[in-house]
């Protein structure tokens, strides 16, 4: 499994080791490619007795913030973290700082503007501005998706690091080109090289017909890729390029609004292969 294999340690003192245990439990089923595991592989992981493991488990499963599959005995993360993730995202002001933007791209592009958030082999939907058209495409705020989900996910990939990506790609089942059984890579890689060039990436009705997408990354405060800023729409492969221009310039705009120091981080990552 990778990188997950390696134990999940904590610096900090004067913890409760249940507390510590459990946290620890949770993130190791949050990096796990696969998405499950056996009690084995996570106790390993996590450092602890197999009992241990076990209760904690258990414990989890009461609150479902753990699943366990009663044929292959294996565990993963359950549904009842929504709610804490859907509250989360409520307490963020993404959605007031890329409002305007969104809004503006919006009515450039007449499209759907969404902010999507970076979250481990995820992306929520945290802010949107729906299409003035009359009749248009759109999802809702809190909306979860796959990060190797079409556009979005080739923009993701295109500017991770090495270890980032091999990691995205190791899962089981990749989205980038729709139904998982429709992957290609060699497809994806001339993808990939092209999104580096100009800075996004675009899907023309791969994972819906007539559904449009152009997508460019967003930047933190330390340069680290935190999202996507991408348009939905029923647009012309004709206004690819005029449209895709409008897409990274807001992302660009967005991102030094949050603090990333944009020409610093684009002539970074100007060197990934």
């Amino acid at each position: 499994m990778g990188k997950v294999e390696q134990k999940i340690t904590s610096g900090y003192s004067g913890l409760v080791p249940a507390v510590d245990q459990a946290s620890k439990i949770l993130l190791c089923l949050s990096r796990v490619p696969s998405s499950k595991m056996n009690l084995t592989e996570i106790c390993k992981i996590v450092g602890i007795h197999k009992s241990k493991g076990y209760s904690i488990l258990n414990t989890l499963q009461k609150f479902g913030f753990v699943q366990k599959d009663p044929a292959g005995k294996t565990y993963s993360l359950g549904l009842g973290l929504i709610a804490l993730s859907r509250r989360v995202l409520d307490s963020l002001n993404y959605s007031e700082v890329a409002g305007p933007l969104l809004d503006v791209l919006s009515r450039k592009t007449h499209s759907t503007a969404l902010f999507g958030l970076n979250s481990d082999l995820n992306v929520f939907i945290v802010a949107k501005q729906e299409s003035d058209q009359a009749i248009g495409i759109t999802t809702r705020v809190g909306h979860r998706f796959n990060i190797t989900h079409g556009a979005h996910g080739k923009a993701i990939v295109a500017f991770s690091s090495p270890e980032e990506l091999e990691r995205i790609l190791s899962q089981e089942r990749l989205f980038f080109h729709g139904d998982a059984l429709k992957f290609d890579r060699s497809r994806l890689d001339k993808e990939i090289a092209e999104c580096r060039k100009t800075g996004y990436a675009f899907d023309m009705g791969d994972l819906n017909p007539g559904m449009n997408i152009i997508a460019s990354p967003v930047f933190g405060a330390q340069g680290g890729l935190i999202g996507t800023l991408f348009i939905m729409g029923t647009f012309s492969e004709a206004l690819i390029n005029e449209y895709g221009t409008l897409v990274i310039e807001s992302a660009k705009r967005f991102s030094a609004m949050l603090g990333a120091d944009i020409e610093k981080t684009y002539s970074l990552l100007s060197g990934i292969k």
